[in-house]
């Protein structure tokens, strides 16, 4: 989505909500599919803004996510050339899982070349207008695709598995590099045009 869009809205005054794609991701392992979720620090209300949840240093995940990356990908054609700009989000301490995201968010913007104008909003509005694409609530684990049209692309397991959808966007960058800038575009053009991203 943010491939397609001129300009994004962050959503930064939403209420967190639990057992979204705010702290976790999917990757294709070995395996099959698997979930990688960053431990929170459950928040002292029920209402909690997405900016102010922490991270938990609960369980090591930073060691346990890497691991599981380079097992995934460390086969992949291009995991040696981009593994030194992921490797930092695994080693240092990120006390807000919004710093967190959009960190990542920064790296992977640049990575891609996708450069789309980013602003933060500053209340949590209910009702946007019409020509905003709203994907506050659309985008979840639980919820279908915002698209079910994926353009299919080199995986490492896809002989063994086929062709897996959905996926972080490292599963793009680790197999097909260089190429993915342009792969994003292609699969752009089957989206809507997207304004505002929460």
């Amino acid at each position: 989505m943010l491939a397609n869009a001129e300009r994004v809205v962050i959503e930064t005054a939403d209420n967190y909500v639990k057992q979204t794609y705010r702290n976790r991701c999917i990757i294709a392992s070995a395996n099959g599919l698997q979930t990688l979720s960053i431990p929170v620090v459950k928040p002292d209300s029920p209402k909690c803004l997405t900016k102010d949840v922490r991270i938990s240093d609960h369980g090591e995940w930073q060691h346990l996510h890497w691991n599981a990356i380079v097992s995934a990908y460390n086969s992949s054609p291009f995991f040696e050339y981009y593994a030194d700009d992921f490797r930092p989000f695994y080693e240092k301490k990120t006390a807000f899982l919004f710093d967190f995201n959009e960190q990542l968010r920064e790296l992977l913007c640049s990575l891609l070349d996708i450069a789309p104008q980013v602003t933060y909003s500053a209340e949590y509005q209910q009702g946007l207008r019409e020509d905003v694409e709203d994907l506050r609530d659309r985008i979840h684990p639980k919820k279908p695709a915002v698209t079910q049209e994926f353009l299919p692309y080199y995986q490492v397991f896809d002989q063994k598995r086929g062709f897996q959808a959905n996926l972080s966007i490292i599963d793009l960058l680790f197999n097909m590099g260089p190429e993915a800038p342009q792969l994003l575009t292609s699969f752009a053009s089957l989206l809507p045009l997207v304004v505002t991203a929460g």
